[in-house]
């Protein structure tokens, strides 16, 4: 059984391992982080400090965004976007990884306490019942005092995420 985990479309550029993990794993993607792939890609601000790994960084951005354009994607897409929360039909990536792409939709549920962006990965996560990866440190600290029910995963904990993280009957024992 693969395990689920909504994420933003660039941590995928960013962080290779997720594209090798040890299991099958199927990751949520809003819409919105496939676009916001395209202002990363055609902007001047660095996606990562260091010059070379913001050169790879934005050419795996590149090749990311080749591979939904690819007419097949594309049309995968198009039928996804018909409807707000509609899932595409599964992307497989390789033997293990598959994304999912949703139409999600902000709702200003937060208010201003998170950007539609995140406010977006957080629905995605209630709604799906899926925890998130991450690597903000201060979405991480928003979700924790709001108190929004959803779990999360640093991607440097990702193979124990993978493993299976925390169940919920953790979650309950004192």
């Amino acid at each position: 059984m693969s395990r689920r985990f909504v994420i933003e479309a660039v941590l995928v550029a960013i962080y290779g391992q997720l594209l090798v993990p040890s299991r099958p794993v199927e990751y949520l993607l809003p819409y919105s982080t496939i676009q916001e792939l395209y202002e990363m890609r055609d902007s001047d601000e660095p996606v990562m400090p260091d010059p070379q790994e913001d050169a790879h960084v934005k050419s795996k951005i590149g090749e990311l965004i080749a591979f939904f354009e690819e007419p097949f994607n594309r049309k995968k897409l198009e039928r996804a976007l018909q409807v707000p929360w509609r899932k595409s039909p599964p992307f497989p990536i390789s033997d293990n990884v598959t994304f999912i792409v949703v139409n999600t939709l902000e709702n200003a549920q937060y208010g201003e306490r998170f950007d539609p962006i995140e406010t977006e990965l957080v629905l995605l996560c209630m709604r799906e019942q899926a925890p998130m990866l991450t690597d903000q440190f201060e979405l991480e600290d928003k979700i924790i005092e709001a108190g929004v029910p959803v779990q999360l995963y640093d991607v440097e904990d990702f193979d124990f995420a993978l493993e299976g993280g925390i169940s919920e009957e953790d979650l309950q024992t004192p």
